[in-house]
């Protein structure tokens, strides 16, 4: 009962001659110390409020203007062009400080000046939201750079060149355009041509010039008079009907995994490197609450949209009947822990002090020590979070809204993110291809009950020291994700290391109050049937990981492409190898060159990629021609992804039109059409690096495998992957085994070998896979 006495600042007891108060003197002093953290925060927060609204302006910049006006006045030369007077004579006489001329002279020039640098300010950033508008840069051929994008780039850097904080950026991003109905048509139709034949395409026709002549006017107006008034036309509509109103389980349909770096091992200490991951990720947490991280920036000079981080911890995702909502604090001071079936809360803080990666360590060994069996009901209690969202949302209200389970309840979606310590090892062994498969089939949904589903993103540790991450996907998309990740095994591995033996560096504080257990009182029945419906999805998912050695992007590049086209155009040719047709294929692009900007589709599967597939099947062409055909497909990929990035894509401009459509209970059968069409081949690539932690050049096995998801579609596939430098690709590539038309594996290999006789059409050197 030790640290039961010091986790209360005093104690009392009733005595004959009254209350007798005894103070605890370590207890009074965290909570003093608390309490100046707190402040501190707040002081840091004012002043980046400060910084970032004046940007790219500066109280430094403000003082020159000042200094500027009284030197010139002092020289008499009036700058003011007789503003200064004006306001002089409009300030009170005879009241208070404005008394003696000089004060009014004084004061008149400091209203002057600031009105100057406000004026200035508002300027710049209306000229740099306007250079942000151009993205002809985009279009332009690598080398071959226009005259009027190299003064665009002079004249951004320019107008960028302070050092910004995170987001700084936010109010000179131009805002998302809304394309034009006929522009947005017109790529539809060329979007699905290859997947109809003639009479199905000529149906489809006439329904798009039906809707864009009749339907589509009226509700493009709305959707014009929202994007002027919303920050972001698409992204709330898309967060709430995309993803916080669907009902069914997050594991496997909506949440997906990353992996840990998969060649080096860093120590095999579990507690250990659990300790050196949560104090980085803290301290990224700090880094990012004081606007300290840099903002992504594409060329080194265009800001992406920083916005999403804002929700990256203190996040959970609390069910409704209808819809979820994401409850995101100011702060937390802890992290949820499960362990063998038990429940921890474990302080992140003593006092205003971060825990070192040695306390940390030692908490977390602590959990794994103890001996104590769960509580009944107590293991299996996450599958709540999944299963369904209605039955988790009734469950919520019924038995978690009183007593120890809300209280429970609360440090769990309290928590700064949660924590999995897992009793298996996992990790990737290239002599065992079953290996990686395995690893990622236990970050996906792992036995269904040992990860927080809701979290913003569930740490999960092995026994062997390897991590991963489960990540809920409504607050924000792979990429913010990923920069966090990076952030946490560069720490790990080149600033905060290990001992020889694999522990974590310096002394351990065991004067540290214990790891706090959860008390439940749970009905049993509700949380099985959950768990019930959990299983049979997590065992009806194949999952197939693997790493192609053969070549990566320094090959591709010699085909004078780029490595997505090149991967986009392989696995049309694979799919087409695999199933004898084509599909609709999304692959996800970002926007974030726009203020709160997410993602856009890109329709891979094109007229021009279908050309190339069909005469590569037939094998009577010469290579000079299939080399054409090809390099007509990557132009376009390209140019499509240059279009989606720009927003001029076409699936978000149709899913608005269609959210507008059921606001005003107008009906469309074009629309109705286009949003239940299924996508049979998703896919998603995972940038390798966005900060830069380490070179890898210098450290070339330093190589994250990326992540992936589950299938989109009951019968299709989803395929993620990680150009993981210039030897080598992960793929992440899952289905479902209930489905006859689908098997992950021989996907998979129909993936390399399409990669394999595409380089053979160019004639580039390759080792046998």
């Amino acid at each position: 009962m030790a640290e039961a006495h010091q986790a209360v600042a005093f104690q009392f007891t009733v005595t004959p001659d009254g209350f007798d108060f005894r103070l605890s003197r370590e207890a009074l002093k965290h909570i003093y110390l608390s309490g100046i953290n707190s402040w501190k925060k707040r002081l840091i927060r004012i002043k980046n409020g400060i910084l970032r609204g004046v940007y790219p302006g500066s109280p430094t910049s403000w003082l020159v203007v000042v200094m500027a006006t009284m030197g010139s006045s002092y020289c008499k030369v009036d700058i003011s062009m007789g503003l200064v007077c004006c306001i002089q004579r409009c300030l009170p006489e005879r009241c208070g400080p404005y008394q003696t001329p000089q004060t009014r002279a004084l004061l008149s020039m400091v209203i002057f000046s600031t009105g100057v640098w406000v004026t200035g300010i508002f300027l710049f950033r209306q000229t740099l939201k306007l250079l942000l508008s151009y993205h002809g840069w985009m279009f332009e051929m690598h080398g071959k750079t226009s005259h009027f994008t190299k003064i665009w780039a002079i004249c951004v850097r320019l107008l960028s060149s302070r050092r910004p904080m995170l987001y700084s950026f936010q109010t000179s991003l131009p805002k998302l355009p809304v394309p034009s109905v006929p522009a947005t048509i017109q790529r539809y139709l060329e979007s699905v041509r290859p997947l109809l034949d003639d009479e199905e395409y000529y149906r489809m026709e006439t329904l798009a010039k039906e809707f864009q002549d009749k339907t589509a006017p009226r509700l493009q107006k709305y959707l014009v008079l929202k994007s002027w008034w919303a920050t972001n036309y698409v992204s709330d509509w898309w967060e709430e009907y995309i993803y916080l109103r669907g009902r069914s389980p997050l594991m496997v349909n909506s949440n997906y995994y990353v992996m840990d770096l998969v060649l080096v091992r860093n120590t095999e200490v579990q507690a250990a490197r659990l300790g050196n991951a949560v104090h980085a990720m803290i301290m990224y947490r700090r880094k990012l609450d004081r606007e300290e991280i840099k903002p992504v920036m594409a060329l080194g000079i265009v800001p992406m949209c920083s916005y999403q981080m804002e929700r990256m911890f203190n996040t959970t995702r609390i069910p409704g009947k209808e819809t979820d909502v994401l409850q995101h604090l100011s702060d937390s001071r802890h992290v949820a822990v499960y362990h063998k079936g038990r429940f921890f809360k474990v302080w992140l803080y003593e006092g205003s002090r971060l825990l070192r990666p040695r306390d940390l360590e030692m908490q977390f060994q602590r959990i794994l020590d103890d001996p104590s069996p769960p509580q009944p009901g107590e293991e299996r209690l996450a599958a709540l979070t999944a299963g369904g969202r209605v039955e988790w949302a009734q469950a919520r209200q019924a038995f978690f809204s009183s007593g120890k389970n809300k209280a429970a309840l609360d440090a769990i979606e309290r928590a700064a993110f949660f924590v999995a310590l897992d009793e298996e090892s996992h990790c990737y062994n290239p002599d065992d291809e079953a290996s990686l498969s395995l690893y990622g089939k236990a970050l996906l949904h792992g036995n269904c009950y040992n990860r927080w589903f809701d979290k913003s993103f569930t740490l999960v540790s092995f026994k062997n020291g390897l991590l991963g991450l489960n990540t809920e996907h409504a607050w924000a998309d792979a990429p913010i994700i990923g920069h966090l990740w990076e952030f946490v095994l560069g720490t790990d591995t080149f600033h905060l290391g290990y001992t020889d033996t694999g522990h974590c560096l310096g002394k351990p504080n065991p004067m540290l109050i214990p790891p706090q257990r959860l008390q439940w009182d749970i009905c049993q029945a509700v949380i099985e049937s959950s768990y019930q419906v959990a299983k049979a999805l997590a065992d009806d998912v194949e999952l197939y990981c693997f790493q192609f050695l053969p070549f990566g992007k320094g090959l591709i590049k010699k085909c004078r492409t780029s490595p997505d086209a090149f991967v986009q155009i392989a696995l049309q040719l694979a799919h087409f190898r695999d199933k004898g047709k084509f599909c609709l294929t999304y692959e996800a692009s970002m926007t974030r060159m726009f203020r709160e900007g997410r993602t856009e589709t890109v329709r891979s599967c094109t007229s021009e990629s279908t050309a190339f597939v069909q005469a590569m099947m037939e094998g009577s062409h010469m290579k000079a021609d299939l080399q054409d055909l090809f390099r007509k497909a990557s132009k376009k990929h390209q140019n499509m992804y240059r279009l989606a990035m720009t927003g001029a894509g076409i699936d978000r401009h149709l899913f608005c039109l269609y959210v507008v459509s059921k606001y005003l209970g107008v009906k469309s059968p074009f629309l109705a059409k286009v949003l239940s069409e299924p996508w049979r081949l998703s896919t998603s690539q995972i940038p390798q690096s966005q900060i830069r932690m380490f070179d890898p050049d210098q450290y070339p096995n330093h190589l994250g495998a990326g992540g992936g998801f589950g299938p989109v579609a009951d019968d299709g596939y989803g395929v993620s992957y990680m150009i993981a430098g210039e030897n080598t690709i992960f793929f992440h590539v899952s289905s479902k085994f209930s489905s006859s038309e689908t098997n992950a594996q021989r996907f998979g290999n129909h993936i390399r070998q399409a990669l394999l006789d595409i380089a053979d059409l160019f004639q580039v050197p390759k080792v046998e896979s």
